[in-house]
């Protein structure tokens, strides 16, 4: 059980944006703290883990905080699952083991169950109180790793769109004239649009989805745009994964794609009358600085 607890805060570490985003997604986090919940959390589950194998204050303490990880997780993935369905990766183990939200929630009922029979016969060991640096250190040094091993850093999305830019233009008629699916609106070389061009099959591009996913909940104002890149029949499990279906979107395949975005992905293009004013990956995407963006001058 305490390998289980490790292992998940473990592979939630790289990359940690997809579990910072459900705490966002819960719609009572802002961008802001998400970090710091994520990673408290991330922290919690390798104390959990590490009071399990070394077999300390059991009843006092890892019990009670595992069982209640185990059920705000549980409620999380009961909400997920009537919000969206059964579909997609829950990202209870991060992106190394995918599981549906369901599979994820069975075995939480299963992990419950166990906790609750331990809890009734086996007591583990009670350290003297003249040894309880000894906790001390396992606390502060659990809850301290996924802070010191993934920093987080807060001010990089404002630093990123106060930078001077080399400004473009960007080329869309190349993208009205050779998409499918759906035909792209005129109306994206006119005004200001956020246009983020990914690969289906790419995990960057999944998170990146993700995240704008959110965004779009949050401020369904901000024109978001997806060009997306590969075979058709990856469109519905891009959309299982990331639920962003609800973006406008299309598919752009071959030399044309690789035309207006190159050969890295995701990538996401802040556009002013045609003019590419910043280029940003997904983890400078900021929601407060967008919307600045938005209500400064247009060209």
């Amino acid at each position: 059980m305490g390998a289980v607890f490790i292992f998940s805060g473990w592979v939630k570490l790289f990359p940690i944006e997809p579990f910072e985003y459900t705490f966002v997604d819960l719609g009572f986090i802002n961008w802001q703290v998400a970090p710091f919940i994520a990673r408290l959390m991330i922290g919690a589950e390798l104390l959990i883990g590490a009071l399990l194998i070394l077999n300390l204050n059991l009843h006092k303490i890892t019990y009670k905080l595992a069982i209640g990880i185990l059920l705000f997780f549980c409620a999380y993935l009961i909400l997920l699952i009537i919000l969206v369905g059964n579909k997609g990766n829950c990202g209870c183990f991060g992106d190394t083991i995918q599981m549906t939200p369901l599979q994820a929630l069975l075995k939480n009922i299963v992990m419950l169950v166990i906790f609750f029979v331990l809890f009734k016969f086996h007591e583990g060991w009670q350290l003297p109180k003249k040894f309880s640096f000894i906790m001390t250190l396992i606390y502060a040094s659990t809850l301290a790793f996924p802070f010191v091993r993934n920093p987080i850093e807060l001010n990089y999305s404002e630093a990123y769109l106060n930078k001077t830019e080399d400004n473009y233009k960007l080329e869309l008629d190349s993208l009205y004239n050779n998409a499918k699916l759906n035909i792209p609106p005129k109306t994206l070389s006119q005004g200001k649009h956020i246009i983020a061009f990914m690969s289906m099959t790419c995990p960057h591009c999944r998170i990146a989805a993700k995240k704008m996913r959110i965004i779009h909940e949050r401020n369904p104002e901000i024109p978001l745009y997806f060009v997306l890149n590969g075979k058709d029949e990856k469109l519905k499990p891009f959309f299982e994964d990331t639920h962003s279906e609800e973006i406008p979107h299309c598919i752009l395949n071959g030399r044309n794609f690789v035309f207006l975005a190159g050969v890295e992905m995701p990538r996401i293009f802040l556009i002013n009358n045609s003019i590419v004013e910043h280029d940003m990956n997904y983890i400078d995407l900021d929601q407060g600085e967008i919307e600045k963006w938005l209500k400064s001058n247009i060209k």
